[in-house]
């Protein structure tokens, strides 16, 4: 069945439509609720259920949960019931843990006013306030097109259509996609949306601003023995078990029930083809100073996600005719804070609260530049603005001097509001940076104890992830000889290893590799779209509800 004989879509009409049901997207909804009841909004959410591809840290700025709902603190069922009572910062060697003086640090990193929790249950809570207030929430469909009116402006989002085979056909379950038609559509989709790059692109968003920057994140939940529980210490890392060039850290943070939250985090400007996240992650846990924590303790959950680092000169135009940009779809990640989910859910909040004033108006489908032109002078603005060197000088100078040159700028930002280095830029984007592998030499990691490191198998067991295997491959590689002469032979193959779930292999079949792409393992991390050396891999959604199943992540 071609194109033209497919079914035609039905369609709803809302004032306004959200693709993403994470923090952004949530707090959009109910911040239009709040200034207007009759207002109709609609969530479409690619998740299983809402919650379901959220994965942070999480330690959370409550500034936008104090904004947004300023009681929160006095909801029983707010997930957010461990405060940050111990706050340490560390430098690891191979063999040891330094830590750094609390009054070494800027100010802005102070984490004593913040909370440790799983952001995925946050944003399960804020569904259920958005549908208190009204809101339609659709889980389980995932926005796949952008629908434009005649005049280019648009005018709202089709989801995919649903039962089609890896053949491309429609099966004897195909059921056609939905229109959701908005006067605003609002983009809400995290770090490399896939409709958000489109827009980007046609738009022109990123033509003046720097090169978007990303990391991967890895984490893991483990539930520890309760002697070795430290209810609400954080401690965050730099060091080994990377090298002094190769940007990242750690984070382990302690809340609630004898859990414990582990992560890893690589700046995917990395050079060296052979390094891998996963890898370095689970070597990281192996250090003498965190092993312990996790002896004899039990590994709940697992997951990756990208994470936006640019940072204020990398977050593009974020409005265009009929929408906008809000949360990390733009990237308003403070990469040395570590934190973004207090700057989602301002510009959730921004962007709902001048669509409002457009609607009020009698308007629809055009440019809420107001939203543009506020957003530098808002909290996110400035939050981004005292920061916006540090990953710049980490990038060009080495973890050494660009960290304690990152750290000076962030004092004299704190204090006299200006940078002695101006506004750095990123240089060049993260798919860019990899060397030939003639240059490194290829690394050779421990293997897994079962115990305190695993294999990528049996991690992505632990997230649950699920997509229907008979269905189109949703990582899309645009020339396959380009991908054997370049990925594999320059780069020997480095898709095998900065993906976190063991998706892309080379099997090697004779004298002609074959390119094998293990699709049902895709946690939705989207790093293979920002490393792949020469940009040959789109990531788009799969079905509707496809992909991990995080539970308290």
């Amino acid at each position: 069945m071609s194109t033209e004989e497919l079914p035609p879509r039905e369609s709803m009409e809302f004032d306004v439509v959200i693709v993403g049901a994470g923090p952004s997207g949530l707090a959009a909804a109910i911040r239009l609720k709040q200034i207007n009841a009759d207002l109709n909004v609609v969530v479409v959410e690619k998740g299983s259920e809402v919650g379901a591809h959220i994965l942070s840290g999480a330690v959370i700025d409550p500034a936008g949960l104090d904004k947004l709902i300023p009681d929160w603190r006095e909801d029983s069922d707010c997930p957010l019931k461990t405060q940050v009572k111990d706050d340490r910062f560390y430098w690891m060697t191979a063999g040891g843990a330094i830590k750094l003086p609390g009054f070494m640090m800027p100010p802005l990193m102070d984490n004593h006013h913040c909370y440790i929790g799983s952001l995925g249950n946050v944003c399960r809570w804020l569904a259920r306030k958005a549908e208190a207030l009204g809101v339609e929430i659709y889980p389980g469909f995932a926005a796949a097109e952008v629908l434009y009116d005649e005049k280019g402006a648009v005018k709202g989002i089709a989801t995919g259509d649903m039962g089609i085979g890896r053949d491309g056909k429609p099966k004897d379950s195909f059921t056609r996609g939905m229109e959701l038609l908005g006067k605003y559509t609002l983009f809400a989709e995290g770090a490399r949306g896939s409709l958000t790059k489109q827009l980007i692109a046609k738009f022109a968003l990123d033509s003046k601003s720097e090169p978007a920057k990303f990391g991967i994140g890895l984490k893991e939940v483990w539930q520890i023995d309760p002697a070795k529980h430290q209810k609400g210490m954080i401690q965050h890392s730099f060091g080994w078990p990377l090298d002094l060039k190769t940007g990242g850290g750690s984070f382990l943070y302690h809340y609630d029930d004898n859990l414990v939250a582990v992560g890893f985090v690589v700046h995917l400007n990395y050079d060296d083809p052979y390094l891998s996240p996963f890898d370095e992650f689970q070597r990281f846990k192996t250090h003498p100073s965190i092993r312990g924590t996790f002896e004899g303790a039990k590994r709940l959950a697992y997951g990756a996600r990208a994470i936006t680092e640019g940072g204020y000169q990398s977050v593009p135009k974020l409005t265009f005719p009929g929408g906008a940009l809000v949360g990390c779809a733009a990237g308003f990640v403070n990469v040395p804070r570590i934190k973004g989910v207090h700057n989602a859910m301002g510009t959730g909040m921004l962007a709902a609260e001048n669509v409002a004033a457009a609607l009020a108006a009698d308007r629809a489908n055009d440019e809420i530049v107001d939203y543009e032109n506020a957003w530098r002078s808002s909290s996110v603005g400035k939050d981004l603005f005292l920061v916006r060197n540090v990953k710049p000088l980490w990038s060009k100078f080495g973890t050494v001097l660009g960290v304690a040159l990152g750290g000076f700028d962030m004092w004299f930002n704190t204090l006299f509001g200006t940078s002695l280095f101006g506004t750095q830029s990123h240089a060049k984007p993260d798919r860019s940076t990899l060397d030939p592998a003639k240059q490194h030499s290829p690394k050779s990691y421990p293997k897994p104890d079962g115990k305190i490191s695993f294999d990528k198998l049996s991690s992505v067991f632990l997230s649950n992830t699920n997509h229907e295997e008979d269905q189109p491959i949703h990582l899309r590689v645009a020339d396959m000889n380009l991908q054997k002469m370049s990925e594999h032979d320059v780069f020997a193959g480095p898709s095998n290893r900065y993906c976190p779930a063991g998706v892309y292999e080379w099997v090697e079949e004779g004298a002609s590799p074959r390119y094998q792409i293990n699709a049902q393992n895709c946690v939705h991390c989207k790093t293979c779209d920002v490393k792949d050396p020469n940009g040959n891999i789109t990531w788009v959604p799969p079905e509707g509800g496809g992909g991990p199943n995080y539970e308290a992540m």
